[in-house]
Formats: C-alpha cells, structure tokens, sequence
C-alpha cells in the first residue's frame, strides 16, 4: 500500500512538471544529434556544435530563434574579428599574446554592453587566439570552422526546437496569463476580507504581489517570444501584445480597489453594503477563475452577466447612500472610500471585459500556425 501510495505521489509530481520535462529531453536530442553530424561530417572542433545545440535549445521555438540568432551573431563578429587580430598581430610569446587579448576582447566588450546580443562575441574572439587547434590549423581556418560548427549548432538546436515535442511561446504566454489571473482572484478575496474585517492578512498580500509580477514577467518574456514567432512566420497566432497590455491596465485597477480597500468599512455602511460587497466578491472571484482556465486551455472565455449583475446591485447601494442620512453622520473619508470603490471597480470591469476579448482572440485563432500547434 506504501508503495503505492509512493508511485501514485511520484506520478503526481511528474505529471506537473511535463514542460520541464519537455524541454529536457529536447535538450537530450539536440544534444545528441549534434553530436552525430559532427562524428558524420568528421569535423575537428566538433563539440562546439553540441554546446550550441544545448545552448540554443529554449522553453519555446521563439526562444530558440532568439538564442540562436545571437549565438551566431555573437559568433560570427567574435570569429572575424578574432581571427584578423590573430592573422595580424604576432602572438608567440606571454607579452605580445597578453596585448592581443587586450586588442581583442575591448571593442568586443564595448559592443556587447551595448547590444546584448553580442555578449559571445568576446568568448568567441578569445578561443580565437588561446586554443592549440586555432593555431595549429591557422586564423583563418580556424574562424570558418568556428562559424561552421556555430550554425551547425544553431540549426540542429532550431529543427529540434521545432519538431521534438514543441512548445509554443503563445502557450507559454497563456499559462502565465492565466497564473495571472487566477492570483488576482486571491488578491480579490483579500481586499474584501479587509474591508469586512480589517487587514488581518498582510502576510498573504506579501506573498501575492511578488507572485503576480513574477507570472507577469514571465508572460511578457514570453510574448516577445511570440512575437518573434509571428514575424517569422512559424504561427498564425493572434498579436500577444495586446493580452500583456490588458493584464496590466487590470493589474493597475486591481491596485486602486486595494488602495481603497486598506482600511475596513465603519459598521453603519458594512451593514447596508456587506450582502453586495459579498456577492461582488463572489462573482468577480468566480468570473477570474473561469477566466484562468478559458486562457490555460485556450477556449472561449465565460460570460460575464453575472459579475455584471452584481457590480450593478454594488454601486446601485453605494449611490443610495448619498442620499441617505446616514451619510451626515458618518465621517467624509468613510464616503469617500465607498466612492472609491465603486470607481475602482467600475474601471476594473472594463480593463476585465477587454481580458475576456483577447481571450476570445487567443481561443478563435488557437488552431492557425503554420506547422502545427
């Protein structure tokens, strides 16, 4: 039963770990297959394709294209100019060796500062000038068989990229839209706790918020990868740019309901508001969760009337209470907060109906890519 019990929790943690697994075994073949066209084509450096085909090998294909355009731009600027400096400046000795590195690596560094894209560049110029083989079969060889094996690296690791177990970075970006999501379904309960009964839960505020900008980043990162794909043509996929823009306007709304929520409600309003504020909470938390699995599985997002419905009944309560005398008798920062909210969600709702559109973008355009989902 134990060991059962073991297998059936291992399966578990397997399971949730399938894209790392993915990408490892993408990793494993690239490799490998590297390897064997090197053996194949007898090439003397060799394992610099290999090292290339692991390097380039990214969570998605448009991760892949990046890092396989700069490994062989880095490269190829590393090579030529490395291999000039190795041509034209003697080298034998510690001293004359010592001033070439200095010739070699400083304009590579400078341009690699600036454009990041560059940054192997001054690695490649050094193996230029330190390893035996650069000097036994001489500069210029040397650099054309750097820049052979490179894209011969960059190549294996893109084909592997693209046909062993891909992983899209429009997928990538979804999963990371929907973490998003479904935290700010908690970052909701939250603010309403506080509003009923006072901020008890800092401690998961401070856990949220880190966890939000973390999937954003992730997110972003992974819609300039997609990006990256659309202009190369390997998807079909809608823009994700503007699902990034959208998740961040409702991050900043999600900020102001939280402003407004930092203190409780006096007890005179919490009691004409609390039935509405708490059918708000539960539509709105239930409408995020919705969201976060139309986006994770890539479908149409679900229908927003109910959370409408309850906005409605919220700020139809809080509008009353301006014309009520319970209004003159309770302190104007009390009011002010409830009018606060109100405007708050009010912006909330639509940053959150423009969500549910380029979910519906994302679910309608899921199926056109030019080499498969």
């Amino acid at each position: 039963m134990a060991l059962s019990g073991w297998i059936e929790r291992a399966g578990e943690r397997i399971g949730a770990r399938g894209a790392e697994l993915k990408l490892a075994f993408r990793v494993t073949i690239a490799g490998v297959l590297a390897y064997a066209v090197t053996r194949f084509f007898d090439m003397p450096q060799g394992y610099w394709a290999v090292i290339t085909a692991v390097v380039v090998m990214q969570a998605s294909v448009g991760g892949s294209l990046k890092a396989a355009i700069e490994r062989f731009s880095g490269t190829l600027a590393g090579a030529i100019y490395g291999g000039v400096i190795a041509a034209l400046i003697p080298h034998g000795s510690a001293l004359t060796l010592g001033i070439c590195i200095i010739v070699a690596l400083f304009p590579l560094a400078l341009l690699a500062a600036v454009k990041p894209a560059f940054r192997v560049a001054p690695i490649t110029s050094l193996i230029m000038l330190l390893p035996p083989t650069g000097q036994a079969i001489g500069p210029l060889a040397s650099a054309i068989d750097r820049v052979l094996e490179i894209t011969l690296g960059n190549v294996v690791g893109v084909l592997v990229s693209l046909f062993v177990l891909p992983a899209r970075a429009h997928t990538l970006m979804t999963e990371a839209a929907a973490k998003v999501v479904s935290l700010n379904a908690d970052l909701v309960t939250v603010f309403i706790d506080e509003l009923t009964a006072g901020p008890t839960d800092r401690p998961a505020l401070q856990k949220i918020h880190p966890q939000i900008r973390s999937a954003l980043k992730k997110a972003e990162a992974a819609a300039d990868e997609a990006a990256r794909e659309r202009r190369t043509h390997l998807t079909e996929a809608p823009d994700p740019e503007p699902l990034i823009r959208t998740l961040y306007r409702v991050r900043h709304d999600l900020v102001m309901i939280g402003r407004a929520a930092s203190s409780p409600l006096p007890d005179p309003v919490l009691d004409r508001l609390k039935p509405s504020l708490t059918a708000l909470h539960q539509a709105t938390r239930a409408l995020l969760l919705k969201l976060s699995d139309s986006l994770r599985q890539r479908r149409k997002p679900p229908d927003a009337e109910a959370f409408r419905a309850a906005l409605e009944a919220f700020t139809g309560e809080a509008d009353a209470l301006r014309a009520d005398v319970l209004v003159h008798e309770l302190p104007a920062q009390a009011f002010g907060q409830v009018f606060a909210l109100g405007f708050a969600f009010e912006q909330f709702q639509k940053n959150l109906i423009d969500l549910l559109a380029r979910t519906d973008e994302l679910a309608s355009g899921r199926t056109k890519t030019s080499l498969g989902s």
